[in-house]
């Protein structure tokens, strides 16, 4: 049997007749794409990356993106080589509408996906607030985003709701954010002293910044208490409650140690005797 009666060798499977050319062109269609996805992976993208520096959360999601893309195109190329992919399209045209209505949110996903790779306004490491949410991004797939919780929760978020929804994303620019704690005090008290103790309490923590300067804000004449308002920057966005904790306990005992004290609150009850036969 010389080479070309092999290839021309068959298989009978109903009508259709598979030869071992196909085999053979099915081989070489597997190894032009895993040729491929090496050639993008490690020539072309590499470049690309260290180029444009390109985080390493991103890089993972676009090579996936990638490998995606060239495996679809080789497994339609094998379909159409054997003639499944035009008997398929043809006699399952009312399943395949079925299936896009019952996948329409996993492809409103995929595109997100490809959304956020493509602008970068979501990356690894970034700590975002979804549905009052704080959590730390931990990986980026096509369709979903892995985040990990101030808890250590992973969470698996559809790419769409980073895209759609309201996303607070903390890490997107390299600025620090301003936070606040708040504070009351007892009427009478020496409200210069309570400013000076209040950005003492905030500049002892090594976690806020000196630039932009900390600040006090006299906010209102409370019912009980005279309000005051910390702020302070930091870039510590996801620890930030622990930070805020922190600056509380040395408020409290700076408070203690001069004698300004933060009151409960009181409410005055007054009695009216009710005269005789009222």
């Amino acid at each position: 049997m010389d080479f070309k009666e092999f290839l021309e060798w068959h298989i009978n499977i109903g009508s259709f007749k598979l030869t071992m050319a196909h085999f053979a062109i099915t081989l070489l269609v597997l190894m032009i794409a895993k040729t491929l996805t090496w050639l993008f992976h490690h020539v072309l993208l590499e470049r690309y990356f260290s180029k444009k520096k390109v985080d390493k959360g991103r890089q993972i999601a676009l090579r996936q993106f990638l490998s995606y893309i060239i495996w679809v195109l080789a497994v339609f190329a094998i379909l159409e080589l054997f003639g499944v992919s035009s008997m398929i399209w043809a006699s399952s045209a009312a399943l395949l509408v079925g299936i896009g209505l019952g996948l329409q949110d996993s492809f409103k996903d995929l595109i997100s996906g490809i959304i956020i790779l493509v602008e970068g306004t979501v990356e690894v490491g970034d700590i975002l607030e979804v549905d009052g949410i704080v959590a730390r991004v931990i990986s980026i797939g096509l369709r979903t985003s892995k985040l990990e919780t101030r808890d250590r929760v992973s969470i698996l978020i559809p790419n769409s709701k980073l895209v759609v929804n309201q996303v607070t994303n903390w890490t997107h620019d390299d600025f620090p954010t301003r936070f606040h704690v708040k504070v009351g005090v007892a009427y009478g008290s020496d409200l210069q002293l309570v400013t000076n103790l209040l950005i003492k309490a905030a500049e002892s923590n090594e976690q806020v910044l000196t630039d932009p300067p900390v600040t006090v804000q006299f906010k209102h004449f409370g019912d009980s208490a005279l309000e005051f308002e910390l702020l302070f920057y930091t870039k510590e966005f996801f620890r930030i409650e622990v930070v805020k904790s922190e600056i509380r306990y040395v408020i409290d005992q700076l408070f203690k140690e001069n004698q300004v004290h933060i009151p409960f609150p009181q409410r005055d009850v007054w009695l009216r005797k009710l005269e005789e036969g009222a």
